[in-house]
């Protein structure tokens, strides 16, 4: 029997494994590398080897992560699972594979796959009687390795699924991975950028959202791959040779993965050493090696439990990491005042920036003082570097001294302003409120999507408008208009077309919920669900200059520090200024009262998951904002209530593990029709 010790651990990993794996498969927002998270499995797996008594069907080690998102398209029942592929560490464990394969099945091959990180996909075929070929009948997503959902319409926009195949069978059903090049990576990020939109965090991530698209279109223009890497079912040619296959497939125009086809166990790790080489140069992510039985009948001699497919292991490759030497320390001032670091560095070894997981690497936040002082950071020194969730650079630990540590400077190092270290923090601020670094991110941040929403005004066109003259607070926005013909002919928004659109986004603007003018402002600590709740208890924005401390304490979810920063921003001379301004220039400043608004669900914290009878997700948050709720992603011990539909997944697993008390649509509606 497990220790208390034991279970209490075992415990506690389950949770947080799930977690991790609601945020890769369903939210697409990985918080660790693979590396992690699979150390994490590998703990989970140990103890349960040694205490059989804690593992139940829905462990993380017996189901497969994801479950099927309604936006995209119909569910799916696959006709042949999609599961997930059980992972080794070291070339000890593919030994033990290969050898155990070779004692029932002595003459057996392998095949050795480059493991792309991306959305795997299984495409139907079915014959043709007007021409004889095979045509595409469904692409479906991997959802919950059972059910997945119908993507057809965006898979024929990807140029490498084939519409049709010219070879003489009945059905042919494909798997493949979907995944988004480095190029088109970057690519959209510039244009988000350029345009002031969030960036994407990652290839895989943008991959799995932009495939899930109801718009076929944004799904062609985003330039999506796919490599085919099984043949899930089709006739008995394709079942006695794995390789064989793909090279068929491969000649009637089928993009397949690498493959290479070994015999012995030090063919397969050549193999998987030929493939991690590889890494650095591919246009696409890796996150390991696959090594499959070849011979497709003999696969399910090898049975790996219900998580995973038969005859496959996938080698996992170390994150990788390069040693990188300091070349500049660079310092800005965001919004809010505060410094930022970041360190620019090259490769010692080559002298361009570091490849690191397929992409050149020459910059990493160095965070503040502390950070840098700890990790002994300064010119010259040499330090280990990888990607944490093989996304974000870091830096791993100094190999090499710098003859001095960098100190922040004393002044700020745009305006030449007085610094203060804020106490029990780490961070410095610029106290000049007229600092033009400031300056440009208070008003890019106005202009934001969650803020005044006006589209156009992105941070660079803000930088130039700000460094011509035109703006020196978010109020002057709304001059622009004065100034069109000179803009114009000056061209710093563009030609007349572009110039008037932007003014007209502008004008359109002034009329929006002052709960987007409050997000707006940037008042520290305050951002939109906090404006929310403010404006909640207000029926114009300007009554909150009449507030006190102690008035803004009332307020649910404001704290000491808030209500400081609150009370400050609305009895300072200039903001009162600035906000009589924006109300002589028509700025709405009276809050709407949603009709039907309640509070009913007051003080409640409330988590939607899965697929509901007759409401959308967001639909549902938008009623649990209104009826006085707070709308969550996440289930914790915060949790007042999980308002759960069909293939709910780990958010209801955790409810239930809570305690917390879990709802259909019928209650949740009659709770709002009491």
């Amino acid at each position: 029997m497990a220790s208390e010790e034991i279970k209490s651990e075992y415990l506690e990993l389950v949770e947080t494994i799930r977690h991790h794996m609601d945020l890769y498969y369903n939210q697409d927002t990985p918080e660790i590398s693979d590396y992690e998270y699979d150390q994490l499995m590998q703990r989970l797996k140990a103890i349960e080897k040694d205490n059989p008594e804690l593992v139940t069907k829905d462990s993380p080690s017996q189901v497969v992560g994801g479950t099927a998102k309604r936006e995209a398209g119909v569910k799916i029942t696959h006709n042949v699972p999609m599961l997930s592929i059980e992972d080794v560490f070291n070339f000890d464990d593919v030994r033990a594979f290969v050898n155990r394969v070779h004692e029932k099945h002595p003459d057996a091959k392998f095949s050795v796959e480059q493991k792309i990180d991306g959305l795997s996909l299984t495409l139907r075929y079915n014959h043709s009687d007007q021409d004889g070929k095979l045509h595409l009948s469904l692409a479906e997503t991997r959802g919950d390795g059972l059910i997945g959902e119908d993507v057809t319409a965006n898979a024929l926009v990807i140029p490498d699924v084939q519409k049709v195949i010219d070879l003489p069978y009945d059905y042919l059903e494909l798997r493949g991975e979907v995944y988004m090049s480095h190029d088109s990576f970057e690519a959209y990020n510039s244009l988000q950028e350029k345009e002031g939109k969030k960036l994407a965090a990652n290839p895989r991530n943008l991959a799995a959202g932009t495939l899930r698209q109801l718009d076929p279109e944004i799904t062609k223009n985003r330039g999506l791959k796919m490599f085919v890497f099984n043949v899930q079912d089709g006739p008995i040619d394709f079942r006695r040779s794995h390789c064989r296959s793909m090279d068929l497939l491969e000649k009637s125009g089928v993009k397949t993965v690498f493959h290479r086809l070994c015999v012995s166990a030090d063919e397969v790790i050549s193999a998987i050493e030929e493939i991690g080489e590889m890494r650095q140069n591919l246009e696409f992510d890796l996150d390991g090696a696959v090594v499959k039985v070849d011979n497709v009948e003999w696969r399910d001699d090898y049975p790996a439990g219900s998580k995973y497919s038969s005859g496959h292991i996938a080698y996992k490759y170390p994150p990788e990491e390069r040693i990188v030497e300091m070349d500049e320390i660079l310092v800005d001032v965001g919004r809010t005042g505060k410094l930022t670091f970041t360190g620019s560095f090259h490769d010692p070894e080559t002298g361009k920036p570091a490849r690191l997981c397929g992409t050149s690497v020459s910059r990493a936040t160095l965070h503040n003082q502390d950070y840098i002082t700890d990790m002994k950071i300064g010119i010259g020194g040499h330090y280990k570097l990888f990607k944490s969730g093989e996304i974000i650079p870091k830096l791993n630990g100094c190999v090499k001294e710098p003859a001095v540590i960098y100190k922040a400077p004393d002044k700020c190092p745009v305006c030449g302003g007085h610094l203060v270290r804020e106490a029990d923090t780490a961070d410095i601020r610029c106290v000049n409120p007229t600092c033009p670094a400031q300056i440009t991110r208070t008003i890019a941040y106005f202009a934001s999507r969650d803020a005044m929403n006006i589209m156009g005004l992105g941070d660079t066109l803000v930088e130039a408008l700000v460094g011509e003259g035109y703006l020196h607070s978010y109020v002057d926005i709304y001059h622009l208009k004065e100034h069109r013909d000179e803009l114009i002919a000056k061209g710093i928004i563009g030609k007349e077309k572009n110039t008037d659109k932007l003014l007209l986004e502008i004008e359109r603007s002034k009329e929006n919920d002052p709960v987007r003018l409050l997000t707006g402002l940037a008042i520290r600590n305050v951002g939109k669900s906090t404006a929310r709740e403010i404006m909640k208890h207000f029926d114009n924005l300007m009554d909150l200059s009449k507030v006190t401390k102690d008035g803004f304490l009332q307020i649910p979810d404001i704290g000491e520090t808030t209500a400081d920063d609150l009370y400050e921003f609305f009895h300072d001379e200039k903001t009162l200024s600035i906000l009589a301004r924006m109300q002589e220039l028509g700025l709405n400043m009276t809050a709407v009262k949603d009709e039907g608004a309640s509070d009913k669900l007051a003080g409640m914290t409330i988590v939607v998951t899965g697929t509901l009878p007759t409401l959308g997700r967001k639909e549902a948050e938008e009623l649990i904002v209104k009826n006085g709720a707070k709308a969550s992603g996440s289930v914790s011990k915060k949790t007042s209530l999980v308002l759960a539909g069909e293939a709910a997944g780990s958010k209801l697993t955790k409810a239930n593990e809570l305690g917390i008390r879990v709802i259909d649509e019928k209650t949740f509606l009659d709770m709002l029709n009491s």
